[in-house]
């Protein structure tokens, strides 16, 4: 079973930035996809980032396209979201996720994810 551990998470003024961290446990991080999702009150689980395994590839939702950037560090098992220029609607419970399937093109869906994090509350105030 593969822990993941997120944190950086809190509250912040619109136009703001916070930079989230995911720690995953296990001597294979470098052979997962890793991926940030998020879910407001009321909606559906909606996909944020992803990042392939060594890091060479990113994807992005339109929504976050030029304010949110994905990073990894293989040595330190660990996956970021650096979130910059906040939005009140960018305000959700924040997921990183691991997709262990080689299989997978661009991991863009909840489904291609084994591994989940707890999750880590993101609030931006208006």
């Amino acid at each position: 079973q593969v822990q993941l551990v997120e944190s950086g998470g809190g509250l912040v003024q619109a136009g703001g930035s916070l930079r989230l961290s995911c720690a995953a446990s296990g001597r294979t991080f470098s052979s997962y996809t890793m991926g940030w999702f998020r879910q407001a009150p009321g909606k559906e689980r909606e996909f944020v980032a992803s990042i392939s395994r060594r890091g060479g590839t990113t994807y992005y939702a339109d929504s976050v396209k030029g304010r949110f950037t994905i990073s990894r560090d293989n040595a330190k098992n660990t996956v970021y979201l650096q979130m910059n220029s906040l939005k009140p609607q960018d305000t959700a419970v924040y997921y990183c996720a691991a997709d262990p399937n080689t299989a997978h093109a661009m991991s863009l869906m909840t489904f291609d994810y084994d591994y989940w994090g707890q999750g880590t509350q993101v609030t931006v105030s208006s």
